[in-house]
């Protein structure tokens, strides 16, 4: 069930976007990869293809079958070249990027930037509300303050906490949609859409590959989003594994995907140790700290995007505090792996109206 009696968000111009405009577009629109592919030849007729690229600071890897051998191998490149344009346009580690011309500028006057970015950061925005500040991708100065951006870690002082939370939320940005412009209210807020941004580059691949006649192809970004397009040959969807939360190298789950996606935010990926206490780098906005108390959260959505955002955002939430936020997201499936003193861990799942 779609919650439509939510504010509106902060979009000036045009429409307002509601949880329901929301789910629309984050789960079913273009953000999404587009119709099913055609069913598969025989095997004997297909042709595979796998390969990888560094982009956005993490190893893409495609897995793919098709008609043509030279077809596949063309649509991997050119799925690949998409994922960097994304890269070009998002990151906030190049200087030249336009996010990072928003991130200078958007304090001292509205900054015009083209419509996909626009759209998209209303998309993400829109995840923050909607998990009540859960997710939120002006969280930068939290990893700053507690020193993973480009960073070992370390244990801010209440001074530099406070002074990062002071930044942090989605209404210090302003959307205005006539124009097609962003705008913080103050100085030392800034945007990171490392959280979903993946994801997203994730679906614009996808769609490469459905565009250009590649019938089955697992896409993933570094382990941490991975799609699976149709099934392999033979197979009843791709087989992919969760990795145990405790130990390296052991399998927890496997799951199969077929035209959906595996989105996972873990504890062992960046952390630090000071004092006995392990800090991860999945912060809580709204209290300005690493998250405690959850090891692994993977998440089943139908889109890269979606699963980008809600990995972090249901791990922030909790096992127990995500149910409200899940009944909202009836395609979703979570998978909360939590600290148990006697077996490690153990595992509670959550699907969506549940």
């Amino acid at each position: 069930m779609v919650v439509v009696a939510d504010p509106p968000l902060a979009v000036r111009g045009g429409d307002a976007l509601t949880l329901r405009g929301l789910a629309a577009l984050c789960l079913v629109t273009a953000l999404a990869p587009a119709a099913a592919p055609t069913p598969l030849p025989t095997p004997d007729r297909l042709h595979h293809h796998e390969a990888t690229r560094l982009s956005m600071a993490t190893v893409y890897a495609i897995d793919a079958w098709g008609p043509d051998e030279a077809l596949v191998k063309a649509a991997a490149e050119a799925a690949f070249d998409e994922v960097d344009r994304i890269d070009r346009l998002m990151s906030h580690y190049r200087a030249d990027s336009p996010l990072s011309r928003i991130n200078r500028e958007a304090a001292r006057h509205p900054v015009a930037v083209e419509r996909e970015l626009f759209d998209f950061l209303a998309v993400a925005l829109g995840y923050s509300r909607a998990s009540s500040g859960a997710f939120d991708v002006t969280v930068g100065p939290l990893m700053k303050a507690w020193g993973f951006f480009r960073g070992e870690g370390k244990v801010p002082s209440e001074g530099e906490l406070a002074a990062a939370r002071q930044h942090v939320g989605a209404s210090h940005v302003v959307l205005d949609a006539a124009r097609g412009t962003v705008a913080f209210d103050e100085p030392g807020v800034e945007l990171d859409l490392g959280g979903i941004a993946k994801g997203y580059a994730i679906d614009r691949a996808v769609g490469i590959l459905r565009s250009r006649g590649v019938m089955a192809a697992l896409v993933s970004s570094g382990g941490s989003t991975i799609y699976g397009l149709g099934s392999p040959p033979g197979g009843a969807g791709w087989p992919v594994d969760i990795q145990d939360p405790l130990h390296a190298g052991t399998v927890a789950r496997t799951v199969r995907l077929k035209n959906r996606t595996l989105s996972i935010a873990g504890t062992s990926e960046k952390f630090f140790e000071r004092g006995g206490v392990r800090y991860s780098h999945i912060m809580d906005p709204r209290t300005g700290g690493p998250v405690q108390g959850i090891l692994t959260v993977a998440v089943l959505a139908p889109t890269g995007t979606a699963g980008d955002a809600l990995d972090d955002a249901l791990f922030v939430l909790g096992a127990e505090g995500s149910r409200a936020y899940l009944a909202t997201l009836p395609e979703v499936e979570a998978l909360f792996f939590l600290p148990d003193r006697q077996h490690g861990w153990r595992l509670v799942r959550r699907h969506g109206r549940t």
